[in-house]
C-alpha cells in the first residue's frame, strides 16, 4: 500500500529505512513515495532573486555621497580605551575612514572635523551623507551642521543593513 503524504523527501527515506529494517515495533508495512514535498521544505528551498546589477555608478566624483554608521559598544576595549567605531565610506571610491570613539557623543565633533578635512583635502564639498536613524545622526546639532555645510542628509530605510 502506497501512501502519498505531503512530507519532506528526506523524511520518506527515513520512514522507509525504519520499515524495511523492522526498527520500530508496530509500524505498518507501507511504502512511502517521494511524490510530494511539504510546503515548508518547498519554501525553504526557494531563493530570492537578486537585484539587477547597476551598469552606471550613482556618483561621479569623490565626496558626492558618504555612507556613515556607528557600531558599539564593543565587548573588548581598544588599546586607547575606545568602545565605539564610527565608519564613513565614500560611495565613489569606496575609501573608508574608521574613527574609534570613547562614546556615541563624540560622533558629531568627529564628523565635523572629518568633513572639514576632507573638503580641504579634495577641494570639493560633501554632497550628501546617508546614515541610519540612530540618535547620533538624527538630531538637531547634526541637522544644523549639514544645513550650514550644504550637505543633504538622507536616511536608509529602517531595518535594512
Amino acid at each position: 500500500m502506497a501512501l502519498a503524504q505531503k512530507n519532506c523527501t528526506h523524511t520518506y527515506d527515513h520512514l522507509n529505512k525504519l520499515i524495511s529494517n523492522d526498527l520500530v515495533v508496530g509500524l505498518p508495512k507501507l511504502k512511502f513515495e517521494k511524490e510530494h514535498v511539504c510546503e515548508t521544505c518547498q519554501r525553504g528551498k526557494q531563493t530570492k532573486q537578486s537585484f539587477k546589477l547597476k551598469n552606471l555608478d550613482s556618483t561621479s566624483k569623490p565626496l558626492e555621497l558618504l555612507h556613515m554608521d556607528l557600531f558599539g559598544p564593543l565587548r573588548t576595549m581598544s588599546l586607547r580605551g575606545n568602545y565605539y567605531a564610527f565608519v564613513v565610506v565614500d560611495n565613489f571610491s569606496r575609501f573608508t575612514w574608521t574613527i574609534f570613539l570613547h562614546s556615541k557623543r563624540e560622533v558629531y565633533s568627529e564628523f565635523k572635523k572629518l568633513a572639514k578635512g576632507l573638503q580641504n583635502t579634495y577641494c570639493n564639498n560633501i554632497g550628501a551623507i546617508r546614515s541610519d536613524h540612530g540618535g547620533e545622526f538624527q538630531n538637531e546639532k547634526f541637522r544644523k551642521l549639514c544645513s550650514k555645510l550644504g550637505i543633504f542628509h538622507n536616511f536608509s530605510a529602517p531595518m535594512t543593513p
